[in-house]
């Protein structure tokens, strides 16, 4: 094991002990920064996210600016999507566009599926050029996906949407081919993961950012064993995985059973509540809701001790937002957040010379990563989910 191992972000991932509550912020690099705005005006989204030199210097611009305990490569889920044969285009105040949309057989078995090494290599060498510069910092990389269904759902419906009609109608109609659409999609994420892992990113993301359109019985029937696979080919180089949804509120439970060292909730339950469903087997990440950082900082503060206090400072616990960050965001409320997380954990910790000892020849609760028996929005540009 290396030094950064042993970092808070790292530590939480596998319910160790840490010293504050470590935070990173879902779509931390984003247009709410001045120094992100200014290489937008240069350059296009897909060109900073396929040109790996600015997509490591988007990944630091957050680092540099705000004391984070992890980073998140600069990127997006739907270059996978492209690395199949869709033709995907950021459309300027529209969002992402598939302007060949998955909507028969045929065009399922029209998708390829290449190794990511080929067709998305160069946010493979973003993580190493980031690496590189993160490693004197002693802050973590993590890698990230869209999973098979959110994959899915903008591949059918060729873009965002508000009811997913087309892609569940796909489900319902077209079992075969969704079987078939959904198995390229495990394979196509899990190999994506393994290689962001492989090129030194030392956590992963799923980002299952519309799954909560469904219902549990669909998502247990029709994404969950996807999404296990995806999983489990991830999970052969041992780095923490994250597995977040959106609205996901009635399927914690699934969630979990489909796999993940962490699970990533939004701000629809409490953080309380939603650790009460998971059980005390994984770590939990989340759940402020983006739209406090536009309020009043003692407003802000408020909210943020709230989730910090229904996590009561136990191991586990990574402090993020439900979604990501929105543009015109205020920076200051950001740098704030961060300072107030760690002060504030900090302060909730017993002190050295009052922390319980455990009895001696046992591990601290949570020691060592959850191998759980099952883990086999564009709202924002260059986001994760």
């Amino acid at each position: 094991m290396n030094s950064l191992s042993e970092s808070r972000f790292l530590r939480a991932c596998r319910r160790e002990p840490v010293d504050a509550t470590p935070i990173w912020l879902m779509r931390q690099a984003g247009r709410y920064m001045a120094e992100y705005r200014a290489l937008r005006e240069k350059y296009s989204i897909l060109e900073m996210i396929q040109t790996p030199e600015l997509a490591c210097e988007v990944t630091m611009q957050p680092i540099q600016a705000f004391e984070l305990d992890a980073a998140i490569i600069f990127a997006d889920i739907l270059p996978p999507l492209a690395g199949m044969g869709l033709d995907l285009e950021f459309v300027r105040g529209e969002g992402p566009v598939l302007h060949n949309p998955v909507r028969s057989v045929g065009d399922v078995d029209r998708l390829r599926v290449h190794p990511p090494e080929e067709v998305l290599s160069f946010t493979l060498e973003a993580i190493r050029l980031a690496r590189a510069e993160l490693d004197s910092r002693g802050i973590p990389l993590i890698g990230f996906s869209g999973a098979p269904f959110t994959l899915a759902a903008y591949a059918v419906e060729g873009g965002s949407s508000r009811n997913y009609i087309e892609v569940k109608r796909f489900m319902m109609a077209e079992p075969e081919a969704w079987d078939r659409l959904m198995t390229k999609l495990s394979e196509v994420v899990g190999h994506y993961l393994l290689a962001q892992a492989q090129a030194g990113a030392q956590a992963l993301q799923v980002f299952d950012s519309w799954v909560g359109n469904l219902s549990p019985a669909d998502y247990r029937a029709h994404v969950m064993p996807y999404t296990q696979r995806a999983l489990a080919i991830a999970r052969q180089v041992g780095v923490p995985i994250i597995h977040f949804g959106t609205d996901t509120s009635g399927m914690l439970d699934l969630m979990r059973e489909a796999g993940g060292d962490v699970i990533g909730v939004d701000w629809r339950i409490d953080l309380g509540t939603a650790w009460t469903q998971l059980g005390d087997g994984v770590a939990v990440q989340g759940n402020l809701d983006p739209i406090a950082l536009f309020a009043p900082w003692p407003e802000l503060e408020k909210r943020a001790q709230q989730v910090l206090d229904q996590a009561g400072g136990r191991p586990g616990h990574i402090f993020n937002l439900g979604h990501g960050i929105l543009p015109n965001t205020p920076v200051d409320n950001v740098k704030r957040l961060v300072h107030f997380t760690h002060e504030y954990s900090i302060r909730q910790r017993p002190s050295p010379q009052t922390r319980a000892k455990p009895p001696i020849g046992t591990l601290p609760h949570g020691e060592g990563l959850n191998h759980h028996p099952s883990s086999l929005l564009h709202e924002g540009e260059g986001n994760e989910g």
